[in-house]
């Protein structure tokens, strides 16, 4: 990124840093947003670029705003709007974003189709409403004053706001739980990615060490959460099928013998990586008690998955797909990415149009999130974001290939700097809905994480939620594995 590239913001009063930056850094991806606490500085930005000043005064928040003129002068003028000293905070950061919303895009001429929304769990917002007995009508008209966001978007929030509702009626709240085991291992690491990952090839000989320290907090929660239902069992990771059979055969052995199965609702593992994939692995998995998988293509397109560093090709995504169909599975997602590097809006067509020949249960579309930790975000200083391209239509594309596919949006979630500023969504056939994706994004029930890196989330009866997690060294998690579990005895136990 170009040291000139960059937006500077500035406001008088301290607590809503973190909200400016998000909306600004939404009208302006390519550009480093700098949010300075103090007094008005004059054109602080980079040329060409608008300089903001937000001011809090006892009855107004205030913004002006500078054009970037060549001259850095020119004035686009200033908005207000009106506060009270009473009142709630929460009220007063959404009128300082429908302030700061309106005023950047009138300036820019976009709209964004989220409007201030930068959080990543927009359903929550109807989610709450329902449980208040609001009626879509209701919902739709308090999102698009509250938070200006777009019909289409209110549509969708609210569809799956309802969807999840229903099914999370059918678990167990407060004496039950649900379990992720992290494998923070794969064949290769992505340019996109940012999760805990380690190439396989350099931790091969200290597998069995890593599924050791696993055994260790599987025993603890067995004996912590004896009394309690375990709903669902999540194993990701990286890539869960970097594992070989024997070991993945040892873990599933250890969660039948250490957990009481007989309630389980669902168990996924991400198979992720066609690369990784064997019918032996498969056989392995459908043994275990395993009710649902991945194999993850994010697009059709050789050329994209070589730049990506999958290292995988199309062929073999399909017959990864074709082993897990022999191997008797009968709820298996495909997971796509919009918004890689080059990808064009035919190549997404084309993407959909060889996804829809394999006829997976459930397809998971995700806009490329630009992750600092990343490759990627070191590819865009050399590249340039334009050639990071979602848009409306590859987004519709995806939803009309899902529909037609008999599937409907049941999960959503958002990420800050995603392409586009679109979102999340998990399209799935009726009955073939991922329960583990809506509990980890809604929060309504406790979440018990193993392995490094992983976080786990208690959630109390008053809906107060306390985490800790894992080391997310691989060799600091062998080492220090007591440490862990002594953490979450302390959150876990009364």
């Amino acid at each position: 990124m170009k040291e000139e590239n960059f937006i500077s913001v500035t406001v008088n009063m301290a607590g809503f840093e973190y909200d400016i930056h998000s909306l600004v850094k939404a009208f302006y991806p390519a550009c480093d947003v700098r949010v300075t606490v103090g007094e008005e500085k004059e054109n602080g930005s980079g040329p060409g670029l608008p300089d903001l000043n937000i001011r809090f005064e006892e009855e107004a928040v205030l913004c002006s705003l500078l054009s970037g003129g060549e001259d850095g002068t020119a004035s686009f003028g200033g908005k207000k709007v009106e506060i009270t000293p009473d009142m709630p905070r929460a009220e007063v950061k959404n009128r300082l974003k429908q302030l700061l919303y309106v005023s950047l895009s009138e300036h820019t001429g976009k709209q964004l189709p989220w409007g201030t929304l930068t959080g990543i769990r927009p359903t929550k917002i109807p989610m709450m409403m329902l449980e208040e007995g609001l009626d879509d009508a209701g919902m739709m008209e308090y999102m698009k004053d509250t938070y200006l966001i777009s019909e289409e978007k209110g549509k969708l929030a609210i569809e799956i706001a309802r969807r999840e509702k229903q099914l999370l009626e059918t678990l167990h709240y407060e004496n039950g739980y649900s379990l992720y085991i992290g494998i923070p291992f794969c064949p290769t690491t992505c340019l996109y990615c940012s999760f805990t990952s380690y190439p396989i090839v350099s931790w091969r000989k200290r597998v069995g060490e890593y599924l050791e320290a696993l055994e260790k907090e599987i025993d603890f929660v067995a004996k912590t959460y004896k009394d309690k239902v375990l709903d669902t069992i999540y194993i990701g990771g990286g890539t869960p099928t970097t594992l070989e059979a024997g070991e993945l055969a040892r873990l599933l052995n250890k969660l039948r013998d250490s957990l009481d199965l007989s309630h389980l609702k669902e168990f996924t593992v991400e198979a992720g990586r066609a690369d990784s994939i064997t019918a032996e692995k498969l056989k392995v998995l459908k043994e275990g008690g395993v009710t649902r998988i991945s194999v993850n293509p994010q697009t059709m397109k050789q050329e994209t998955l070589d730049l990506i560093g999958r290292r995988h090709t199309v062929e073999q995504v399909k017959e990864a797909f074709a082993l897990a169909r022999e191997a008797g599975f009968t709820n298996i997602n495909m997971d796509l990415i919009l918004g890689l590097p080059g990808e064009t809006a035919e190549d997404v067509r084309n993407t959909m149009r060889e996804v829809k020949k394999l006829k997976p249960d459930s397809l998971t579309v995700h806009s490329l999130a630009i992750k600092r930790a990343s490759k990627l975000s070191q590819w865009i200083e050399e590249n340039g974001i334009t050639a990071l391209n979602n848009t409306d239509e590859t987004m519709q594309t995806t939803m009309d290939g899902a529909r037609e596919m008999g599937m409907v949006p049941y999960y959503l979630y958002r990420q800050k700097n995603m392409s586009g500023n679109f979102e999340n969504v998990g399209y799935a056939e009726e009955g073939k809905f991922g329960i583990y994706n809506i509990l980890i994004m809604e929060e309504k029930q406790t979440i018990v994480a193993l392995g490094a890196g992983s976080i786990t989330k208690r959630v109390f009866p008053d809906g107060r939620i306390e985490r800790c997690d894992n080391v997310k060294d691989v060799a600091l998690y062998i080492e220090k594995i007591d440490d862990m579990i002594e953490r979450k005895r302390r959150l876990l136990e009364d």
